[in-house]
């Protein structure tokens, strides 16, 4: 296979991380430097399609210290993030634009776009949820232009954090398999996904998730590409697994059905004509994991 672009990655974003350190907001913001937010993990987008940016404070109480810098991209210069809290009423916004779900509308971002809302979003949630200092328990206070947090009491730095999922396309000679969990929509499958362990390879976790999940063995993994996911802070890596066996078990705690199909069924399924799976989510990677593998065997 050959490498993937999904929604989220590949921007472009220049983070700018040597000038983090000691930055003044307000004098950036004075130089042309906009700020996108986000209420309620919802982020501010154009109607049109395209990132809502603007160059005020939105929140009174939230000083400019609490901006997290995100850096500098073609077509939407310096860029801040800016959580504005998740109050029943949605803050007002410009005429033209609208509060959005990035599932939902990644397809409405270009590729800067895309890749910097899904940093933004991904910084502030981590900060909301990350107050307390972990080896003391006394408030942290963000630092670094919002690429660190520093307890006020012992001085104990801490640092984003990102959780590695696998997420991969296993075949069988001219099948694919699919599942879905519990609780999905209706009609909704992907491909196996699971998050990797403290001390396992990417190929290890592949084998295990599936092996957990199905039953199926898998042989040969090879790494294909990576989509940020923040919802809320994952990164998805993306293979493609062979399959050594094809008997499914599953395991009823993690999937509700798995399935294997054959290339021009899975064809149907994009084409949306599957009498019972439905397409998958354009822009996610698992999509482009498919689109890719049919385009190989095809060729």
């Amino acid at each position: 296979m050959s490498e993937i672009i999904a929604a989220f990655a590949h921007g472009g974003l220049e983070r700018l991380a040597d000038q983090r350190k000691g930055m003044d907001p307000d004098a950036r913001l004075a130089a042309g430097a906009r700020i996108l937010w986000f209420w309620n993990g919802q982020a501010a987008l154009l109607a049109e399609g395209g990132l809502c940016l603007t160059s005020s404070n939105g929140a009174a109480e939230t000083p400019p210290e609490n901006l997290v810098f995100l850096g500098e991209g073609v077509g939407i210069g310096t860029v801040f993030a800016q959580d504005l809290g998740d109050a029943p009423e949605p803050p007002p916004l410009p005429e033209g634009a609208l509060w959005a779900d990035l599932r939902q509308s990644m397809l409405r971002l270009n590729a800067v776009e895309a890749e910097t809302a899904a940093t933004g979003k991904a910084v502030l949630h981590w900060h909301r949820t990350h107050l307390f200092c972990a080896a003391c328990g006394q408030p942290s206070r963000m630092a670094e232009a919002g690429w660190q947090r520093k307890c006020s009491a012992c001085g104990t730095s801490h640092f984003p954090r990102t959780d590695p999922v696998v997420i991969m396309l296993i075949s069988a000679g001219d099948q694919l398999l699919l599942g879905r969990s519990p609780g999905w929509p209706e009609g909704m499958y992907s491909t196996l996904a699971g998050f990797m362990e403290p001390g396992e390879t990417v190929e290890a976790a592949v084998r295990r998730e599936v092996a957990e999940e199905t039953g199926v063995r898998v042989g040969k993994v090879r790494y294909v590409s990576s989509q940020p996911w923040p919802f809320p802070a994952s990164l998805m890596l993306g293979c493609h697994g062979e399959a050594l066996s094809t008997a499914i078990t599953l395991d009823p705690d993690e999937l509700e059905d798995a399935l294997w199909l054959t290339r021009s069924e899975m064809l149907s399924v994009l084409a949306g004509l599957h009498p019972i799976i439905k397409p998958m989510r354009r822009g996610s990677i698992a999509h482009a994991l498919v689109v890719n593998w049919l385009a190989d065997r095809q060729n």
